[in-house]
Formats: structure tokens, C-alpha cells, sequence
């Protein structure tokens, strides 16, 4: 059994199939990449494994658990987190505000207990310690260092992203939903990038899910590649044979 699990996937918005028998099987410890042109169903897919859509049919399994009906948190608390397509982050607080919030989940005392009761010795302190410390581990594996006490707002479109990514990784999760993680980011952004995820794979053991439009980076960098076109598989296979495929230079690259 694959690490993570999409059996027959299908969902209907108003009528139109947005997703239609999808099926898909993810290694623990693979960086699985998910492409096909706009309106293919790559970020539906990302909303149903994260429990933000509810599929009209077919199963998500995490580690052999059935995991269709569960809600985002609970998705969470589980073990898998995701970013987004477009940056969820709290704009008018500092990059290592942002990043805390995501050890919410991990805080047994409570989101503020740490700042509120700071004896050295209480529990909500010794926590607040830890969790600043695995905080501190993400912002120096991100290199985000000039950014930690800055407004995200005031932070370039890229640095935005690895905030982003760093507050995913904040959950410390076994499955990693990456959504467009290079939208946005330059040439020497996104050569940084790779390196981040593949350390991810590598140094953290985190499977990883990528939906990405840059082909050059999705070709590099993933163990296998899932291709959709209009709600369907069109094909899946490594790097090579995705290139190479009929259907997917058809529907993703426009030949005939």
C-alpha cells in the first residue's frame, strides 16, 4: 500500500466534472509532481487529500486510514500539511509570527500560554522555548534569517513563499502539499528551491506532492510525474516518459 492513496477520485462543481476517476499511489518519501494546463484539476486534487473539498466519490487513504471525510485540522493533525497557490500568510505580522502559528497544532498550553505565564519553570514556558526553537531550525534551513522580525507584508513576493513553506514545514509533517511553491520566485529563487525540497525529502523524510507550472523545475526534481487534462489521467510515469508521452505534449505543451 502506497504511503498515500487516491482511488477514483471524482467531484462536480454545478454540473462540470471538475475531477473524474482519478487514482494515483505516492511512495513514502517520494517528490510526486502533479501538471497539466489550467483547469486540469491539479489544485482539486490538493483540496480534497487537505479536506477543504468533500469528493462526490472514491477514496483518500494516509498510511491505510481512510481519510476522505476528515476536515482540514484533522487533516493536520495527522500529518499532512500543504501551501497554497496563493500566499495565505497574516500579512501585518512578523515572519516568525506567522511561522509559530504553525506549531498551533503541536502547543498542548495553548497558542499565547507561553507569552502570558513566563515563569522559567512552567510548562507553557518550556513549551514556548521548544517551539521557538523549532521555529528558529526552519528559519535557518530556509536561510530566512533577514526576514524573521520584519512584517511579511513588507517581504519580497519569494520570501513570501518560503515563509509560507516554512510555516507548512512548522507541523513537522510526514506528506507535504506544495501548491505552485515557485509562482512568483526568479531564476535564483527557484534554483534555491529545489535544493529546499529536495533537503526536505532528504534531511526530514517528508513525502512530497507538487503542483507546478514550471516544467523545467517539476522535470529536475520529481521521482514521478502525474498528468492531468480536464478532470482526468492522461498519464503518469517518471520525468523521461512524461516528456516524451503523446497526451501530455497534446494537452500541456499545445502540440498536435
Amino acid at each position: 500500500m502506497a504511503h498515500l492513496q487516491v482511488e477514483n477520485l471524482s467531484i462536480s462543481f454545478g454540473g462540470v466534472k471538475a475531477l473524474s476517476g482519478v487514482s494515483f499511489g505516492v511512495a513514502q518519501g517520494e517528490i510526486y509532481s502533479i501538471i497539466g494546463p489550467n483547469g486540469a484539476g491539479k489544485t482539486t486534487v490538493f483540496n480534497c487529500i487537505s479536506g477543504i473539498y468533500k469528493p462526490n466519490a472514491g477514496k483518500i487513504a494516509f498510511k491505510d486510514q481512510d481519510i476522505t471525510s476528515l476536515k482540514p485540522h484533522q487533516v493536520a493533525q495527522i500529518g499532512i500539511a500543504r501551501t497554497f497557490q496563493n500566499i495565505e500568510l497574516f500579512s501585518h505580522m512578523t515572519a516568525m509570527d506567522n511561522l509559530m502559528l504553525g506549531r498551533h497544532i503541536k502547543l498542548k498550553n495553548g497558542l499565547f500560554a507561553g507569552a502570558t505565564f513566563l515563569t522559567a519553570n512552567s510548562r507553557a514556558a518550556r513549551e514556548e522555548i521548544a517551539n521557538r526553537e523549532k521555529v528558529e531550525d526552519i528559519i535557518d534551513f530556509l536561510e530566512l534569517q533577514a526576514a524573521r522580525n520584519k512584517m511579511v507584508i513588507n517581504l519580497p513576493y519569494g520570501t513570501q513563499k518560503l515563509i509560507e513553506l516554512g510555516r507548512a514545514l512548522a507541523l513537522e509533517p510526514e506528506v507535504l502539499l506544495l501548491d505552485e511553491p515557485s509562482a512568483g520566485m526568479n531564476l535564483e529563487e527557484k534554483e534555491n528551491l529545489i535544493f529546499s525540497i529536495r533537503d526536505i525529502r532528504d534531511d526530514f523524510g517528508i513525502t512530497v506532492l507538487l503542483v507546478e507550472h514550471d516544467m523545467n523545475l517539476v522535470m529536475d526534481i520529481s521521482d514521478r510525474i502525474l498528468a492531468l487534462n480536464y478532470g482526468q489521467v492522461i498519464a503518469e510515469g517518471v520525468p523521461k516518459e512524461i516528456q516524451k508521452h503523446p497526451e501530455v505534449l497534446k494537452a500541456y505543451l499545445g502540440e498536435n
